[in-house]
C-alpha cells in the first residue's frame, strides 16, 4: 500500500531529517534539506540568487512509493529540467528525460506528487516573482503580449508547458549543479547560468505560431482562455469536466471553444484529451513500475480493450509492447502537449 503524506506531514518529517554535509557538493549559503531516513536518501537545497529569484536542486532516491498532498497554493513562475528520473502528479502529466516543465504564475490547483521507490530523481530548478519574469521576458527574442498574458495570472489558475529537453539544456542544469565557485564568483556564475537555462527552455514555446501568430478576430485574452482550458483537461485527465462546463469555467461560449482548440492544438476537445491520456499512459508504461490495467485506470480508462485500441492507434504499438520496450512508429512530439 502507497504511503500517502499530506504537505505538513512532509515538511515536518523533512525537518527531522539529517542535514547532508555541505561540503558534499552542495555551495555555500544553500538552504538545505535532508530525505527522511525511512523513506530514502539525499537532499534538495536552494537559494534566493536574486531578490525574487530562486535556484534549487534536489538529488534523491527513496526506498518506497509514496506521495504527497499538496493542497492549492500561490504559484510563482517555475522552471524545472529533470535529469535522472520522472516525475508525475494529477496535475500535469509525467515529465523528465526528453520533456522539461515551465509553468506561469497563478493559483496551482490541489494534487498529489507521486515518488516511486528505487528510483533516482536528480532535478533542477529556478523560481522568479511575475514581476522579474515580466522584466527578463521583454529582452527575449520572439517576446509578445499574447504570452506575457497567458503566463502571468494572480487569481486564475496558471497554465503550464512541457519544452523539450535539448542536450544544450542538460548542459546548463548540470553546469547549475555542479557550480566550481564559492562566494561571489558562484552568484554571478549561477545568475548567468539560470537565465540562460530559462531563456532555452522559452525557445520552443516562443517559436509556436499559435502563440505569436492570432487567427483574424480572435483575441489575446481568448487565446488566453483557451490555454487555460488546455491546462484545465492536463490536470484532469482521469475526470475531465463536460464540454460545456470546460467552456463556461474559461468564460466562453462552446463556439469559441470547440474552434479555439481546433485552430490552437490542431485537434477537438477530445481528441486532444485522448492523445494526453495516451501520451501519459506511454511514459508510465515505459518507467515499467505498472501493469497495463493500473495505467488504463489511472489516465481514466474503465475498459481494457478500448485503453489499447486507442493506444495502438496512436503509437502503432500495444501497450503490453510498450511496457516490453518496443518502439512505435507513430510516435507524437508535441512541444505544448
Amino acid at each position: 500500500m502507497t504511503l500517502i503524506l499530506n504537505e505538513s506531514d512532509w515538511a515536518e518529517l523533512c525537518e527531522q531529517a539529517p542535514k547532508p554535509n555541505p561540503g558534499n557538493g552542495i555551495p555555500d549559503g544553500f538552504e538545505i534539506q535532508g530525505v527522511p531516513e525511512h523513506l530514502g536518501r539525499g537532499y534538495s537545497c536552494e537559494l534566493e540568487l536574486l531578490p525574487s529569484v530562486w535556484v534549487g536542486w534536489s538529488d534523491e532516491k527513496f526506498y518506497q512509493d509514496f506521495t504527497i498532498k499538496v493542497p492549492l497554493h500561490e504559484h510563482l513562475v517555475q522552471c524545472t529540467v529533470v535529469l535522472s528520473g520522472l516525475e508525475h502528479s494529477q496535475e500535469y502529466p509525467t515529465f523528465g528525460g526528453s520533456r522539461g516543465y515551465l509553468s506561469g504564475s497563478g493559483v496551482s490547483p490541489s494534487y498529489a506528487m507521486h515518488h516511486q521507490r528505487s528510483q533516482r530523481l536528480i532535478n533542477v530548478h529556478i523560481h522568479l516573482r511575475p514581476e522579474v519574469f515580466a522584466e527578463f521576458y521583454s529582452d527575449l527574442a520572439g517576446s509578445n503580449d499574447t504570452f506575457l498574458k497567458l503566463l502571468l495570472k494572480q487569481e486564475d489558475w496558471k497554465v503550464s508547458f512541457f519544452p523539450p529537453v535539448t542536450q544544450e539544456s542538460r548542459q546548463l542544469a548540470q553546469q547549475i549543479l555542479q557550480s566550481p565557485f564559492c562566494g561571489l564568483t558562484q552568484r554571478l556564475y549561477l545568475q548567468s547560468k539560470v537565465f540562460d537555462l530559462l531563456s532555452l527552455q522559452l525557445e520552443p514555446i516562443l517559436a509556436d505560431q499559435r502563440l505569436t501568430s492570432l487567427a483574424p478576430g480572435r483575441k489575446p485574452d481568448t487565446v488566453a482562455r483557451i490555454y487555460h482550458a488546455k491546462e484545465i483537461l492536463l490536470s484532469r485527465l482521469e475526470q475531465p469536466p463536460s464540454f460545456l462546463e470546460l467552456a463556461q469555467r474559461v468564460g466562453v461560449s462552446d463556439r469559441t471553444l470547440r474552434r479555439g482548440f481546433r485552430e490552437l492544438f490542431g485537434t477537438t476537445v477530445v481528441g486532444y484529451l485522448t492523445q494526453q491520456r495516451m501520451k501519459q499512459a506511454e511514459q508510465l508504461l515505459r518507467e515499467g513500475h505498472y501493469t497495463v490495467a493500473e495505467i488504463a485506470n489511472w489516465v481514466g480508462y474503465s475498459h481494457l480493450g478500448h485503453f489499447a485500441a486507442g493506444f495502438k492507434r496512436q503509437f502503432g504499438i500495444s501497450p503490453s509492447e510498450c511496457l516490453a520496450g518496443k518502439t512505435g512508429s507513430k510516435h507524437l512530439v508535441s512541444v505544448l502537449g
